[in-house]
């Protein structure tokens, strides 16, 4: 195979949802890599793989519930490790959490946690993910059985672990997280947490002391009653993903099941929510 490779870069709005279809769809393709960017997303596919129609059936270009333009560039010698330190920098959670990759020096934080980001969403510098690390750091989560549903990176599956709460199981539908979650939990020395690829029918019959759950809105109201399902008597639900015009919508599905609002971050018109049962 060639050493030559096409880069396209996007511009996805909104950002957040946007990226992650747009990632599944160009995943189906020979699309072997990607990176997050300010505005979206860039993506690699060999030159030897790729043609002119690559994207033609790429149906979230054409949803009128999305921005999406582009740009595309012939690269040689794509160096993959510099791609990555070019576009993922080390972020520090209120000076307690730090969340780095493999390259980035270690710091005095008291929650060191290293990942290697590849094609995978939750490095922690999207609001959501730091909001739901600020809720765990709040909580004293030892011993509780925990639920880390779309975990992305598994972050917030291995800062739960390191807080002392035990067994994990963390939960993606993609396969790309599935395997990354899988790495980053034994790259943390965890031993507690089980990764499995599927959705939200993996929970039945299982019950949790904290769900959290970081996907977006529309998928966590058609979920959400699984995770009642699934939360223990005094059992803690941690939600984001959805923007602050989206509360009523989450607030009024969590009310209606029996759960009980206590808390919320907002951050850039982001939200994260706490609810116990």
């Amino acid at each position: 195979m060639s050493n030559i490779y096409i880069g396209y870069h996007f511009t996805v709005t909104p950002k957040e949802l946007g990226s992650e279809i747009l990632i599944a769809e160009l995943g189906e393709k020979a699309f072997e890599s990607f990176t997050e960017t300010e505005t979206g997303i860039s993506a690699f596919v060999q030159k030897d793989l790729w043609d002119e129609t690559i994207l033609e059936d790429i149906h979230i270009l054409q949803s009128k519930e999305f921005t999406i333009d582009y740009t595309f560039e012939e690269i040689n010698q794509v160096n993959w490790n510099e791609e990555w330190e070019k576009n993922f920098e080390a972020i520090d959670v209120e000076g307690n959490c730090h969340v780095r990759a493999p390259f980035h020096p270690k710091t005095n934080a008291e929650f060191d946690i290293v990942i290697e980001p590849k094609m995978s969403f939750g490095t922690g510098h999207h609001e959501t993910t730091h909001m739901m690390i600020q809720h765990l750091l709040e909580m004293d989560v030892t011993g509780m059985k925990t639920l880390d549903m779309g975990c992305g990176t598994a972050i917030l599956a291995i800062l739960a672990e390191m807080k002392g709460a035990q067994p994990i199981d963390a939960i993606d539908i993609d396969n790309w997280c599935y395997l990354n979650s899988i790495e980053n939990a034994e790259r943390n020395n965890c031993k507690h947490i089980t990764v499995y690829e599927g959705e939200a029918g993996l929970l039945e019959g299982k019950k949790y002391d904290l769900i959290i759950a970081n996907i977006n809105r529309n998928i966590l109201l058609n979920d959400m009653q699984n995770y009642v399902d699934s939360l223990n008597s005094n059992g803690t639900l941690l939600l984001s993903g959805f923007y602050h015009e989206d509360i009523p919508f989450i607030d009024s599905s969590c009310a209606e099941k029996g759960l009980t609002y206590v808390k919320k971050f907002e951050r850039n018109n982001w939200v994260s929510l706490k609810f116990v049962n």
